[in-house]
């Protein structure tokens, strides 16, 4: 009998994930597995909540599982060696957490809900078998790499160069609802510094002078969600 992973006391859990009928299963692992690969899986798949705030894995601590993010957004931090935090990626639905489990026997980093967040805990002994014993995983597991990367490098071409006004409009942008470019979803002030590599207050006067500008509109209360004005100008060097 497969070694049962203890629940987190700070998660939900909602049951055991239904990989054959997953509504974001063509984005996910799974995606490409036939019926005869689904019966390869001995050991149960959860289906878990957390709420924004809480720990999904820490880094350092002992990778037995992935998870696959179904919706959320979630926050990839380490600390720096005079002790501060950096948020390295920013991770959303069809996002794969904890890659490095399947290299070494640690997370890389903290993996810290910035929003509400449902996941599937994969343990990492049905990934192994999977991948000895069926192409089609492997393939997706080096799609995910190769996303990763990419993502990676991207986050630090884009986000880690430039002004703060340039750091700032292009979080802005990059941060924008996949179903409506118009809407950017934000989150804290600090949670943005610890992005950007900028202090809280630079963060909090960059975004004033967007909306002074024009080019956002905020909307709610919170300062979380902004429209998108003119993302030409937001992008575009200030003369």
């Amino acid at each position: 009998m497969s070694e049962m992973i203890p629940i987190k006391t700070e998660s939900a859990w909602r049951g055991t994930a239904d990989c054959r009928n997953c509504g974001i299963r063509e984005m996910v692992l799974f995606a490409d597995l036939r019926e005869e690969d689904f019966n390869l899986i001995h050991a149960p798949i959860d289906d878990l909540e957390f709420n924004a705030g809480q720990p999904l894995v820490r880094m350092g601590e002992t990778a037995t599982s992935l998870y696959t993010l179904r919706s959320g957004v979630i926050k990839l931090v380490r600390n720096t060696v005079d002790g501060r935090q950096r948020i390295v990626r920013v991770l959303r639905s069809g996002d794969v957490i904890g890659l490095e489990a399947l290299m070494g026997p640690v997370y890389d980093s903290d993996a810290i809900a910035l929003t509400s967040i449902k996941v599937c805990r994969l343990p990492l002994q049905v990934i192994q078998r999977l991948n000895r014993e069926t192409p089609r995983l492997h393939q997706r597991l080096m799609e995910q790499w190769h996303r990763s990367l990419k993502e990676a490098d991207d986050w630090l071409a884009e986000l880690n160069f430039g002004n703060a006004r340039q750091r700032v409009a292009g979080l802005i942008l990059k941060m924008r609802a996949e179903h409506d470019p118009t809407v950017a979803n934000l989150f804290s002030r600090e949670d943005m510094g610890a992005m950007l590599d900028l202090k809280l207050e630079t963060v909090s006067r960059t975004i004033s002078a967007f909306e002074r500008e024009g080019l956002i509109e905020p909307l709610d209360k919170q300062g979380r969600t902004y429209r998108v004005v003119d993302a030409a100008l937001l992008s575009a060097p200030k003369a």
